[in-house]
């Protein structure tokens, strides 16, 4: 039987043997050999030479990995720590940052991901001992504590990291391909404002001093008129409006990256580069702002001293704009709660990462903003380990905050919430799918339609056109049993008596 031949860059038994001349019945020299079995196909010899026959064995066998490593070519092994291989691939994604394919968003977020949930639990793992069991568990783990959108992302980073390994020859097939899908439903249907609803959202505006000292009415009203992203309507400059035409041109949006401020970068894609038709509500808003004197150079939503404004901030505006003081019970709940977590020395990140809640959702709720469960209340107290009087006392705040307020019906908006809204009235007025992405700056139609049209019935006119035909069927199905329409069908009919005329 054949002997089955040697693995791609691998190598048979190392033989060394004494060469050249001898002294004193003691060889001078040795020559140590192996057959290598190249990536090629073919297995050659590969011979080192040393003094010491020990010596010329680990000649050898450096020679031997050298090239399996120089022909896989990668700088990768698969005894290298995960840790190794995630910064290796993070600097390919600071290249396509670089080279305009990846946006700093995307490198941001896969930085946080990276940091926060995937090295504390693979940093020092040997790439060979990575299996698909493992990275299941970290995923599922990520998925239980924080959630399903986090846990996908957890999975791309993991992916992305051990496909490195696999292109530098680290590891020969990636454990995350077999690992099982995470389905999970949106948070929350795509929903957009209704008339009344934004009715009511302006008037809250005009109302809210630090709201229209934020810029809000101007600035929310342009997001409905165009669709545009919060970063890309801040990153709006004058010299790209077009006031003659009523056209602006979108180009940049502006966002804070970590270690350079807040820069104004080109749009998320390539099909976020569009000129956009504003409606005349919106012109006349931009011709207001423009009379006042302003510069081309500046943004058209600008802070006080002329330069752009943090989207950041901005949405933080926009969330105390969408949740007032509801009461003075929730006010007071809210500076109980706030003196509760300082008692237990406890930071408000450090109350949220706990939870697994939103970062922002402590801010809001110690500044009575939110209208708080009997749930939440609970676990909260449970947190800060509260105990008889001052648990009783937070319990009946609770309950006359949890009254409802006006303010309750609006809490849900965010900043991309004017972005559905926009699809969803261009989707009403007949745009097909393709042009309301293009409105969006959406290279994938299919994008637009699972994610931003807030249409709560998928096809209005189905109704009307199915009731229309089923009309006919029923109409035509009794002209067929009964042709004559004015005899009563329940009556039968007479039998003719009268002679064959033929």
């Amino acid at each position: 039987m054949a002997r089955a031949p040697l693995e791609l860059g691998t190598w048979g038994r190392v033989w060394v043997s004494p060469v050249g001349p001898a002294r004193k019945g003691k060889a001078t020299s040795y020559r140590a050999r192996a057959m290598y079995r190249d990536f090629d196909g073919v297995t050659r010899e590969v011979v080192a030479k040393a003094r010491t026959r020990s010596a010329a064995e680990a000649s050898l066998l450096t020679k031997l990995r050298q090239r399996a490593a120089a022909r896989h070519g990668g700088s990768l092994k698969s005894t290298d720590r995960f840790s190794v291989a995630a910064e290796l691939w993070f600097d390919q994604i600071n290249e396509m940052v670089e080279d305009g394919r990846r946006s700093p968003g995307t490198r941001e977020t896969y930085r946080r991901k990276l940091d926060s949930h995937v090295l504390p639990a693979l940093a020092d793992v040997r790439l060979a001992e990575i299996s698909t069991p493992l990275v299941d568990s970290v995923i599922q783990s990520v998925k239980k504590r924080v959630g399903p959108p986090t846990a996908k992302l957890t999975r791309t980073v993991i992916s992305g990291v051990l496909s490195l390994a696999v292109r530098n020859g680290a590891i020969s097939a990636n454990p995350v391909r077999d690992v099982g899908s995470i389905p999970a439903r949106p948070k929350r249907r795509p929903r957009a404002l209704d008339e009344e609803e934004r009715t009511a959202w302006f008037a809250m505006l005009a109302a809210d001093p630090r709201a229209v000292a934020a810029d809000l009415p101007d600035l929310t009203a342009f997001l409905l008129a165009t669709g545009v992203r919060i970063g890309e309507a801040l990153g709006l400059l004058w010299a790209e409006v077009d006031l003659g035409v009523g056209e602006v041109e979108i180009t940049h949006q502006v966002t804070r990256i970590k270690g350079e401020g807040l820069v104004r970068i080109g749009t998320k894609s390539v099909a976020g580069e569009r000129v956009l038709k504003v409606p005349s509500s919106c012109l006349a808003m931009l011709e207001r702002r423009w009379a006042e004197g302003v510069r081309p150079d500046e943004p058209v939503f600008c802070d006080a001293l002329g330069n752009f404004r943090d989207p950041n901030n901005v949405r933080r505006d926009l969330r105390q704009a969408r949740s007032p003081f509801g009461s003075r019970a929730r006010g007071q709940l809210g500076v109980a709660l706030a003196q509760a977590r300082r008692s237990t020395r406890r930071s408000r990140s450090d109350v949220a990462e706990a939870l697994a809640w939103p970062k922002t959702r402590i801010e809001l709720i110690e500044s009575g903003r939110v209208r708080l469960d009997d749930d939440q209340v609970l676990t909260l107290i449970d947190l800060y380990k509260l105990r008889g009087s001052s648990r009783a006392e937070i319990v009946t705040l609770a309950q006359e905050a949890a009254e409802p307020s006006e303010a309750d019906a609006l809490a849900w908006i965010t900043s991309h919430s004017f972005r559905k809204t926009t699809a969803t009235i261009l989707d009403d007025a007949g745009q097909s799918a393709r042009q309301i992405a293009d409105q969006l700056g959406h290279a994938r139609p299919s994008l637009t339609q699972d994610v931003y049209m807030g249409r709560r019935s998928k096809n209005p006119a189905a109704a009307a056109a199915l009731d229309a035909a089923i009309e006919n069927d029923v109409r035509d199905s009794k002209s067929d049993h009964f042709p004559d329409q004015s005899r009563d069908p329940r009556v039968a009919p007479e039998t003719d008596t009268s002679p064959d005329l033929q």
